[in-house]
């Protein structure tokens, strides 16, 4: 397939004579990561073989946060993925505290179930109760519960499922060197609470230094008190920066939610700078955002539903006694040239590349 180029960005080629050859460098490996990324995703590269399906297992899903729409997304996967299986789930929402967390942790041990996933939230946070969990004999599988992808030993995760956050963040960042013609001046929103959320922020951060970008502020604001907290913290950090700031990089689109009506009411066009770039997850405002061109430039998203068909598959390989699967699902760079494909009319990056029929087919169903 001949590839698209997705930047629209562009540099003359003066400007990189002027600036010598290791801007022209920098810029043109940081295209190449975006349009590696922006491309279609239609191959499965997935697992092919596995156990065939457990019968009528009991799942509890303990979401970090329903309002956050990766988390969401996630766990409305799982149920169709147990629906597909024959498998019941039940989903419990901590409603984005850690006491709302231990709360539904200790409701799911509870409900004794044959299997747990973790969606949302860093896995050591709640050891107590997954030392529980490892006790009571139960599986237990995990979203964005570590900065790595498979096996927590640790605390007991069979696998934790995510993209490589890493390449996400790195990718999330090139997009902002680029759309500034290697002058960006970025401010990158992370949440100390979580573990991978200060690891995609360093390495975010780590990545625009390199390119000889300005990282203009480091802002740890709680991602639960987002609708709170984001339209002033817009329009204070607008009045401080000013046009110095080209770019808003996050750790999620949950940030971008509420930064529209600030940067409307200081005059700034729903394209303007600052861009707003998520280094994660594609939720369904993040596409319609990018899609309306309205105060968000791109999206990194993740194959949310794929992802809750990897958690059902994984748990199923728990069951069996048989290692994880070693799958790293595939992540999407998302801009207003590539938004209608491999799920994008649905609001959500869904590759279109088989992987329902493929989980069937391993579990015979």
């Amino acid at each position: 397939m001949k590839r698209r180029h997705f930047l629209n960005t562009t540099v003359a080629l003066v400007g990189l004579m002027v600036a010598g050859p290791a801007l022209a460098d920098s810029m043109a490996d940081a295209k190449a990561v975006v349009e590696k990324y922006a491309t279609k995703v239609d191959k499965w590269d997935g697992p092919t073989t596995g156990p065939k399906a457990a019968d009528a297992k009991k799942i509890v899903v303990v979401a970090a946060d329903m309002k956050n729409g990766g988390i969401l997304g996630v766990a409305n996967a799982v149920q169709e993925a147990a629906t597909a299986i024959g498998w019941t789930v039940t989903v419990l929402d901590s409603a984005g505290s850690v006491e709302g967390r231990t709360a539904a942790f200790g409701q799911a041990l509870t409900l004794k179930p044959d299997g747990i996933i973790i969606a949302g939230f860093d896995a050591v946070e709640q050891k107590p109760s997954m030392e529980e969990a490892k006790k009571a004999n139960i599986p237990m599988v995990s979203w964005h519960a570590a900065s790595a992808v498979g096996p927590v030993p640790d605390v007991g995760v069979f696998a934790n499922v995510t993209t490589d956050a890493m390449e996400v963040s790195k990718s999330a960042a090139d997009y902002a060197y680029a759309d500034a013609s290697g002058k960006p001046g970025v401010i990158i929103f992370t949440d100390s609470t979580y573990q991978i959320a200060i690891a995609k922020a360093d390495r975010m951060k780590q990545e625009i230094e390199k390119l000889g970008g300005t990282v203009l502020e480091y802002v740890d604001t709680p991602i639960a008190e987002t609708s709170q907290r984001m339209p002033q913290l817009t329009t204070t950090l607008l009045q401080k920066y000013g046009q110095k700031w080209t770019h808003s990089l996050a750790i999620n689109d949950i940030y971008f939610d509420f930064m529209g009506p600030s940067l409307a009411a200081a005059g700034i066009a729903g394209d303007g700078a600052p861009k707003s770039v998520a280094a994660g997850d594609g939720s369904e405002g993040a596409y319609q955002r990018i899609r309306a061109k309205q105060y968000q430039s791109v999206t990194v998203a993740e194959p949310l539903n794929l992802q809750g068909w990897q958690l059902v598959d994984e748990l199923n390989r728990a069951f069996a006694g048989q290692q994880w699967s070693g799958y790293v699902s595939p992540l999407h760079v998302v801009t207003t040239d590539n938004v209608e494909f491999d799920g994008g009319p649905k609001n959500t990056f869904d590759p279109d590349n088989g992987y329902r029929d493929a989980y069937k087919k391993i579990w015979g169903k």
